[in-house]
């Protein structure tokens, strides 16, 4: 395979030209990069951690401390495991909607290329429209899974296309009617991601993981090639596209080399064997296993890589790279390509290497059915990391910590591997000193001192027990294979993970083992985690809808469903104040032992596969949104001018070669959104337009 990157011949050789040509010099009119030229370099300006607002949205930077001090094998390794996890971008678009990818380069080619007035509101909406496409990684919302509405005209942007040369969309010219159809029908494709009761979520989602389908015809399909007595199970269906044919036959389109995604797969097969190149030692043989999988498709060979990558407790230098996460499917089956590159922070590992040292201690003394608690906990791994690159759908907004693999049966035989992203949590909490969040809605003066004092804790330990213990504890009754609770799979797992965490941070054990000065910390994360859950999170809705993200419905369900329980004792309590509205925690003592109660039954759902109870849960506490409240919460965000979604540009890394050899690798800190999503999308863009 030649090593300068392969373009897509589908995606048009002038069209190209002009994305590598145009792109940058465009985009660098519009705005100018700040590059920090180490990783210990001091940012400058007002905001420094925030390089851009728009919208819901404030995109941040993030350093990577400790990069410049790794050993040059490692430094070598991040590079090529960096270079892997920017070649999946145009996957997680058209996973998202089969349409992403023509109308990004679209809209990328008019702002590369557009000469006209770029001060008009129309213009100011496009370019918006734009930076919310690249941040969700398509034209739905990222969390409320909503189609966005655009700010401009299809006139306006019919007319601005018109002063473009033609040849410089290529083959984009025979899809314009059908993306401004999807961009502007407002009846057409409305949600990525339609988890409503009684719908049929797969026809109803337009999320591209089916085609031609429906409910029934997917779930029949892959009951009928379940092995229900085999005791390592593969997960039927995560890699591939479910698609019926035009003579009636439903097949899977299979994601691999050869296969769909093929142009983009081979070039993170590249990479990854110039990883496996210079990595030693397990981690040699775990990333072959991966390129063996992505070459074969096989679900057997991905167990396999798994389970030597969850037994690689060794290795400095780690990765996610893969289809991982079912999130995105309605059906909880397809999974999301998603990268994140990695090292350890080691300072802060003893925490982590304290939790899982006693992992036993809490999973027996957990507050569920004896039945549901393991006899002996297994290969439980657990680190505090330093991301060094974001991709796929960990990438602009990525998650704070990350508990894999998600195979059942794996992490029962060889346990699992957590982490929480130190770098991550940290800059947002830079990028949110000062915003007045906590003194707008936290009405207790000692409650806000509180979380001042230790939020930044009690987040990082609830990361670390809900990642590290709390998905990967308890067990399934005999014959249940966790797939039973279908589409609030997603919400009640969350549930559980969080339940431990929230349960046990309030448990005298943690300052025993010195991981908390005093119960304080738990006190701190209790009032935040419910004041988020009940109020604060309603700023991430659109007026008028629901909750519909998994993780959403999760801390509503449980502060709401806390609050329900303990309405009696008084243990949560709404306030009205000078016209507005707060929550608070009485009883904190109280409100834990409702976390256990909580806990024994959402694992008794998991555990038993209690499907209709567990609908029952999600949809009386964690779906519905009270209108007035929600109103008030806006109006008061929107005065306090806060974002409330975040994300971030990646790092630059770069090989220093002296006569023919790597010496070294430098990394650089760019603050250009802009510049990063049009370098990205000119250097790292391999599939067709329609795949």
């Amino acid at each position: 395979m030649k090593k300068n990157r392969i373009k897509s011949a589908t995606f048009g050789e002038i069209q190209t030209q002009m994305l590598m040509e145009k792109i940058v010099t465009i985009a660098s009119m519009a705005l100018i990069t700040t590059t920090l030229a180490s990783c210990g370099a001091e940012p400058q300006g007002e905001t420094p951690w925030i390089v851009d607002r728009f919208d819901d949205i404030k995109v941040m930077r993030y350093e990577v401390p400790g990069f410049a001090e790794l050993p040059l094998r490692e430094k070598e390794l991040v590079y090529y495991l960096s270079e892997a996890a920017k070649c999946g971008r145009d996957i997680i678009y058209d996973q998202n909607f089969r349409l992403n990818l023509p109308i990004r380069r679209t809209l990328e080619v008019v702002y590369a290329d557009y000469a006209g007035d770029r001060t008009c509101n129309d213009w100011k909406e496009l370019e918006k429209y734009l930076k919310k496409v690249w941040f969700a990684n398509g034209i739905h919302h990222h969390y409320s899974n909503d189609k966005f509405v655009p700010g401009f005209s299809e006139t306006y942007l019919r007319e601005v296309i018109a002063t473009i040369p033609a040849e410089h969309f290529g083959e984009l010219n025979d899809l314009r009617d059908e993306v401004c159809r999807a961009i502007f029908d407002p009846e057409l494709y409305r949600s990525q991601l339609d988890q409503r009761a009684g719908v049929d979520m797969v026809a109803s989602s337009c999320s591209n993981y089916y085609e031609g389908v429906t409910q029934a015809e997917v779930e029949k399909f892959y009951g009928e090639r379940v092995d229900h007595n085999d005791p390592e199970p593969i997960s039927y269906g995560l890699n591939s596209k479910l698609v019926k044919e035009a003579d009636g036959t439903i097949r899977e389109h299979v994601w691999k080399v050869g296969g769909m995604y093929s142009p983009a797969i081979e070039r993170i097969v590249y990479w990854l064997e110039k990883a496996e190149a210079v990595a030693d030692g397990p981690q040699k043989e775990t990333i072959a296993a991966l390129v063996n999988y992505y070459k074969t498709g096989d679900l057997r060979e991905f167990d396999r890589y798994n389970i030597l990558w969850v037994k690689d407790t060794v290795s400095n230098v780690d990765f996610v790279n893969g289809f991982i996460e079912d999130y995105g499917d309605p059906l909880g089956r397809k999974a999301s390509w998603e990268s994140l590159v990695n090292f350890r922070d080691e300072e802060a590992c003893r925490r982590t290497e304290i939790i899982s040292e006693n992992a036993q201690w809490f999973e027996d003394h957990s507050p569920v059915a004896p039945e549901y608690r393991k006899e002996q906990v297994k290969g439980v791994s657990a680190k505090v990391i330093t991301a060094a690159m974001l991709g796929g759908d960990c990438y602009p907004s990525t998650p704070i910590g990350i508990n894999l693999p998600n195979s059942a049966w794996i992490r029962k035989e060889y346990g699992s591997k957590s982490v929480t992203i130190d770098n991550i949590t940290y800059a947002y909490k830079q990028a949110a000193k000062g915003d007045g969040a906590l003194e707008e809605f936290m009405l207790r003066s000692e409650d806000r001192e509180r979380v001042k004092q230790y939020g930044k804790l009690g987040d990082d330990l609830h990361t670390d027990l809900h990642e590290c213990l709390g998905h990967g504890s308890g067990q399934l009754a005999p014959g249940v294979k966790g797939s039973e609770l279908k589409s609030y799979g997603s919400t009640l797992e969350e549930a559980r993970a969080d339940l431990f965490a929230l349960y046990y941070l309030g448990d005298p054990k943690l300052v025993e083992l010195g991981l908390v000065p005093s119960l304080d910390v738990a006190k701190a994360q209790y009032a935040n985690y419910i004041m988020n859950g009940l109020m604060t999170q309603l700023s991430r809705i659109e007026p008028g809808k629901n909750v519909e993200e998994s993780h959403m419905r999760n801390r509503k369900l449980i502060a709401e469903w806390c609050y329900e329980q303990g309405k009696a004792d008084n243990v949560i309590e709404w306030v009205e104040q000078d016209g507005k509205t707060y929550v608070v925690v009485n009883d904190f003592d109280q409100l834990r032992t409702l976390f256990g109660k909580m806990l024994y039954e959402v694992q008794r759902i998991k555990s038993e596969g209690d499907y209709e109870a567990g609908a029952a849960m999600v949809e009386q506490y964690g779906v519905l949104v009270d209108q007035k409240l929600h109103d008030e919460v806006l109006r008061r965000y929107a005065a306090l001018h806060i974002e409330p979604y975040g994300g971030f540009v990646n790092p630059e890394y770069e090989l220093v070669e002296q006569d023919g050899k790597v010496v070294d690798v430098k990394i650089s800190y760019p603050a250009n959104y802009v510049e990063q999503m049009m370098h990205y999308s000119r250097d790292y863009s391999y599939l067709p337009n329609i795949n």
